[in-house]
């Protein structure tokens, strides 16, 4: 293809006038240490807009520990084939006016989360006995967990993180349950395959894909520190892709679980993901140079060719002159 056919890039800084817009997060997370059973997405920003445990557009891949994929498996066993439909099990105390039955080991641990009630066992709670989720506690030690999809969030400064412990609301504050994990080792070595806000376009370069962060000892909070900077990328056929470019700190730091849970120390275990937006905009807009451009440019070549060649042809030509008149004179041996 032609040089003057080659597509360029011109680059402009604007104010960002997208605020109103949402933001998209994409994220490829592989957790080497921690099964899936165990982790909860969550999503915060300074509006107060707030995302608990998070599972639309969010997936959860069981691994083995060799990274191989383990297929999906029902929780119910055969047991449940005989068991009532209409069936109202009991809550064990933790029953309210908006669940007044729990039919599964998941509403018991959701009822006892809304009074705001820790679970120490699941061994006590003959739901989760029969769907053989207190066995899978130990089970699924060795798994690891791939987290993958997008967050939806507001334009504004927040956060995200992926922790161990079921997230909810209490009280107006956030909170995971950690008291089932009490016995079993928290290692928060992950590597995270993608990291991106927004639409991928040319040109962009995430500096946290293909990371990986080993933890060198357990209960440890990585903290990544970004700094956004919204993209208008528009394509050469006018389609006009809006996305983001970022710069990452990171920090870590290890948590003491029961100083936490006194309020001696703030944090807890996780990958925690903290972002800020520049009021900036870059504009990136391709472009093909014009054919009148390239015979402006070959008109320059040829200009400069000729006048280089003058300069050169006179300066033989004068040299040549002087040397003729010294040779008259007789001034040359």
């Amino acid at each position: 293809k032609q040089w003057y056919q080659r597509r360029v890039r011109e680059e402009k800084l604007l104010m960002d006038t997208t605020r109103s817009e949402l933001l998209d997060i994409y994220l490829d997370v592989t957790f080497q240490h921690l099964p899936c059973d165990h982790i909860s997405v969550d999503a915060m920003d300074v509006s107060g807009g707030q995302q608990v445990d998070v599972d639309h557009d969010i997936k959860k891949i069981r691994l083995k520990s060799d990274g191989t994929e383990i297929g999906e498996e029902s929780v119910e066993n055969l047991g449940d084939a005989v068991l009532d439909p209409n069936r109202c099990e009991s809550c064990y105390g933790a029953e309210s006016t908006e669940m007044t039955c729990c039919n599964t080991c998941a509403d018991v641990q959701k009822a006892y989360r809304a009074k705001g009630w820790g679970l120490e066992s699941l061994a006590a709670f003959e739901q989760c006995k029969r769907e053989g989720l207190v066995r899978a506690i130990d089970d699924t030690k060795k798994e690891q967990c791939n987290v993958q999809g997008r967050l939806r969030v507001s334009k504004v400064s927040g956060n995200f993180h992926i922790s161990p412990g079921k997230s909810f609301q209490q009280s107006n504050a956030h909170v995971h349950d950690l008291k089932l994990l009490q016995q079993f080792p928290l290692n928060l070595t992950h590597t995270i395959h993608r990291l991106s806000f927004g639409e991928f376009v040319p040109t962009q370069v995430n500096p946290l894909d293909n990371h990986t962060f080993v933890a060198t000892e357990l209960n440890t909070m990585r903290q990544y520190f970004t700094q956004i900077v919204p993209m208008r990328y528009n394509k050469i056929n006018s389609e006009v892709v809006l996305s983001n470019q970022y710069s990452v700190t990171y920090h870590h730091k290890h948590i003491d679980l029961n100083k936490a849970a006194r309020g001696e120390q703030s944090g807890l275990p996780g990958m925690f993901v903290t972002y800020e937006i520049s009021p900036l905009m870059v504009e990136v807009s391709e472009n093909r140079r014009s054919f009148t451009h390239f015979l402006t440019g070959v008109c320059a070549i040829v200009g400069g060719v000729f006048t280089v060649a003058g300069i050169i042809d006179s300066f033989v030509y004068n040299s040549y002159r002087a040397f003729q008149k010294k040779l008259e004179l007789g001034k040359v041996n």
